[in-house]
């Protein structure tokens, strides 16, 4: 069993993210029986079905990364991830399986090494917490933007896609102007959304940028290496073709010494 949870482990910071996601899906399965209110119901259902379609993408990825795409979809429960990547209420409750999986994998790898892996790639961990940040601020954004302007005289943000339309664009910092909150507490949230879309959009950019500055930055450093390489290659030759020479002139000297005690010993034996 351990073994098969290793194969199916997926980078740590994405299987983080698929574990935080399927929290807050369970979190939406619960407000259904809690709230009675269509259009707070409707953007939680516009979420949910944002999240189906991240699942979805999971399970493809998970099928046609498997060593064994038949041992994914029924030993290790492939089958019960299709199931609960369906945007349907009623069947909401099966990814409760995928947050045991992952609670089992992480076990497994510890705590301690999930955070010092978090730290080596903290590009990928910011990537992966903004992600979960935007759809947390999409949707309490819009239930509660939903919540104070709904009934509150001369607004015109009644509707759940009013409320989703309008994060979308507040977050963005757009400002179209087309649904604006007309009580103090709607526009202190407007404050509030603006500030963290900013942040959030901004850390996207950064990162974005980072993926494609690097590898150039890298090729640089690479380019550099070689032409280094390559000179200190013509440099050992240099060295090399002195010391052969200096080798013949040596063997040269040698010769002639052992020609002159030659010389010497005849002569001497003459005398």
């Amino acid at each position: 069993m351990e073994r098969h949870h290793n194969e199916e482990l997926k980078n740590l910071n994405y299987e983080v993210f698929i574990l935080a996601i399927s929290f807050l899906s369970i979190l939406n399965w619960s407000l259904y029986f809690i709230l009675d209110d269509g259009e707070v119901l409707g953007v939680i259902f516009f979420v949910d079905l944002l999240l189906a379609f991240i699942f979805l993408g999971d399970f493809l990825y998970r099928l046609f990364t498997a060593e064994s795409k038949r041992r994914y979809f029924l030993r290790q429960y492939g089958w019960l991830d299709l199931i609960s990547s369906l945007p349907f209420p009623q069947i909401r409750i099966t990814r409760l399986g995928r947050i045991i999986r992952a609670i089992i994998m992480m076990r497994e790898i510890g705590v301690r090494t999930l955070v010092k892996r978090s730290f080596e790639d903290r590009v990928g961990t910011a990537v992966y917490l903004v992600a979960i940040l935007i759809i947390v601020v999409l949707e309490f954004g819009s239930l509660l933007v939903l919540a104070v302007e709904q009934g509150a005289p001369g607004s015109n943000i009644k509707t759940a896609g009013d409320a989703v339309w309008w994060s979308i664009v507040t977050m963005a910092t757009v400002g179209y102007g087309d649904f604006t909150p007309v009580t103090g507490q709607g526009r202190f949230l407007a404050v509030f959304v603006i500030v963290l879309g900013v942040a959030l959009f901004g850390v996207v950019t950064g990162s974005l940028a980072n993926r494609f500055v690097v590898p150039a930055e890298e090729t640089k450093t690479l380019v550099k290496l070689d032409q280094e390489a390559e000179n200190l290659g013509h440099l050992i030759k240099e060295v090399k073709n002195l010391q052969i020479q200096n080798d013949r002139s040596f063997s040269e000297i040698e010769a002639q010494i052992k020609s002159l005690r030659v010389l010497l010993e005849d002569r001497h034996g003459s005398s």
